[in-house]
């Protein structure tokens, strides 16, 4: 066969190559005859060029084009030339030329496919993904991978001229609690014992900082066996980095300053030399939610001022069940916030119909709310009127609420009640969140980030009655807790801090404990005696002792980045090859089951139980 190699690429022609002689190599992207004339789009992963088989061709190279189809991949050698006015394509990077062909060889066919390749071929995902190899020609992913190869570029480029050094960690690790289920190795030299996936280089990356390289980053793969979703994937990888002799503002700037050099180089977008800065606390109370969306308005308020001169018994029982628990919380040393009532305001949505309230209402229910009251808004600004929904209970008051709460006449005011003030903001979250994409408030171009700060470093386990760590138990203690870690965890915060884009947790991250004894306390209040604590992370306690220096760090997720740059929802459209929505590659069909001479080695059997996927 014989093989042209290419002297250009299909995205690089212009006017100033016309009456040059050129090869070009690619796919058949679209085929079109015109009586004796045939145009051929020609496609490489750096464009398309319109290839021109005229009516005098020499018979053989008639006869190849003929046999074109799509995606067949072929070589073409001839001559650019300026297209005819009337046939210039704006639209087209090279649509002002197009290549008169000599020559053309047939490199290799392609059979009939399983979908078209276009930028979005309307092809359902499980189909997409078994044949992802040919997703991956669709302009679409060419554009979301080149943009993947991009940021990391960018990502590198900065932090190594900011000092960090890029250093990899072990993928083969010893089962740590993270949080998530490992994905477990067996050892084929050791029987019976295995090796973890890392979820994340948490403890090595500490390790880094007590060896000495003060600025650390690297591109790692993670593994978490856990249910899949839209922003979540078993294997991802996160942008990882740990400072020393750094404390929360250095990396908080730092991260700015990385972020705002990659959004520059790659999207030609200037972003804020400093995000907005917000307490947790004020993310549940505002947004419902510590991942909140600030492309749009619509705070959580309190309804509470104005339950006690209503008559609406539903939401006095919420507040009183709440103070009630609060107090026998209180006498077990456990710090409950009550109940409470929190209003949304929906601007200019007094038209919803009580079919579209009942769907919010629903919706709320998912996140363990009761119920969703509500009242609209009618009359003028100087004298408001409530109607439908509780609005009987608070006519008398609505000058008041429509004043406290910045209701207009037309607004629609939604109220989620609870004994538990947390349920009360989720849920209410939640129906701001859907109503933020039912109305077209979320603008994909645009990016606001939050940063989220003083998380509890605690978290109470009702069902097992003890306390956990929030984000993980190597956190620093905010200093002014030392005294009262023991005597009332709750209370707590840590050295935490969360990066937040669009309504997603971008990045985690904190100041770590780098004091063996203070990491002692910890292990205590989260129920580890010495021995457990030394069996599961002795390495690491042992490594504190020699003088480990403070340190601190973040994960931002480079897949969800990626996702949020593209303007996707989905972290499927910026991984080449994904896993589906069960954790199942449909393209290789893994994971798949091996066979026994394997199993032998590793000293494994399968026990297959009911249910046991043959």
């Amino acid at each position: 066969m014989e093989q042209l190699k290419r002297t250009t690429h299909c995205g690089a022609l212009g006017t100033q190559d016309v009456s040059k002689t050129v090869i070009l190599n690619g796919w058949v992207h679209r085929k079109r005859d015109h009586g004796g004339i045939t145009f051929i789009n020609l496609r490489d992963r750096y464009g398309i060029t319109q290839v021109v088989v005229g009516e005098g061709a020499p018979a053989a190279l008639s006869a190849v084009t003929g046999e074109l189809r799509n995606e067949y991949c072929i070589a073409v050698e001839g001559r650019v030339r300026l297209r005819p006015d009337t046939m210039v394509n704006p639209g087209m990077a090279t649509g002002e030329i197009e290549v008169v062909a000599d020559k053309l060889v047939i490199l290799n066919r392609s059979e009939v496919l399983p979908f078209p390749i276009d930028a979005e071929t309307g092809a359902k995902e499980e189909l997409r993904l078994k044949y992802r190899y040919l997703d991956l020609r669709s302009s679409g992913m060419q554009k979301r991978i080149r943009l993947r190869h991009e940021v990391s570029f960018a990502v590198r480029e900065w932090m190594i001229r900011q000092g960090f050094y890029e250093i990899e960690t072990p993928s083969f690790i010893k089962s740590t609690p993270e949080g998530a289920r490992d994905y477990l190795v067996p050892s084929r030299l050791y029987p019976g014992t295995f090796y973890a996936l890392p979820q994340s280089p948490q403890l090595y990356k500490q390790l880094l900082m007590v060896g000495g390289f003060d600025k650390y980053f690297q591109l790692a793969r993670c593994y978490r066996d856990e249910d899949a979703r839209g922003d979540r994937q078993p294997e991802f990888t996160q942008i990882d980095i740990e400072m020393s002799f750094a404390d929360r503002e250095d990396i908080l700037a730092m991260t700015e300053g990385l972020l705002g050099y990659g959004f520059k180089q790659c999207l030609n977008q200037e972003l804020p030399p400093q995000f907005i800065r917000m307490s947790y606390e004020t993310a549940q109370e505002h947004y419902g939610t510590d991942k909140p969306d600030l492309r749009f308005a619509m705070p959580l308020q309190d309804f509470g001022p104005y339950i006690h001169a209503g008559g609406f018994q539903a939401f006095k029982d919420a507040l009183a069940k709440g103070e009630a628990d609060k107090q026998a919380a209180a006498a077990r040393g456990i710090t409950l916030a009550g109940g409470g009532v929190k209003a949304l305001v929906v601007p200019g949505k007094a038209s919803y119909s009580r079919k579209q309230i009942e769907e919010l209402e629903a919706h709320a229910k998912i996140f363990k709310a009761k119920g969703l009251a509500w009242m609209k808004v009618a009359g003028t600004e100087a004298e408001p009127v409530l109607e439908g929904g509780v609005a009987k209970f608070f006519t008398a008051h609505a000058g008041d609420i429509c004043k406290g709460l910045g209701a207009k006449p037309g607004d629609l005011i939604l109220m989620a009640a609870d004994s538990r003030r947390k349920i009360a903001n989720t849920a209410l979250g939640a129906v701001r969140s859907k109503l933020g994409r039912d109305l077209g408030l979320l603008d994909s171009g645009c990016f606001a980030f939050v940063w989220i700060l003083d998380f509890p470093l605690f978290a109470f386990n009702e069902a097992e009655s003890r306390w956990e760590a929030a984000h993980h138990m190597f956190s620093y203690p905010q200093d002014r807790y030392h005294g009262i870690l023991e005597q009332d965890p709750g209370s707590v915060k840590g050295d935490l801090y969360d990066l937040v884009l669009n309504g997603y947790e971008l990045g985690s991250g904190s100041i770590r404990i780098h004091e063996p004894e203070l990491q002692k306390r910890i292990f205590h209040i989260l129920g580890l005696d010495p021995q457990e604590a030394e069996q599961k992370f002795g390495f690491l306690t042992e490594a504190l002792k020699f003088g480990a220096p403070p340190h601190g760090g973040i994960a931002l997720g480079l897949d969800r980045l990626v996702m949020l740059m593209a303007g996707e929802t989905s972290i499927k459209e910026v991984i080449p090859f994904p896993k589906n929505s069960f954790a199942q590659s449909p393209l290789d069909d893994s994971p798949g089951e091996v066979d026994q001479q394997q199993l032998d080695e590793l000293h494994l059997s399968i026990v297959k139980t009911q249910g046991h996927r043959q």
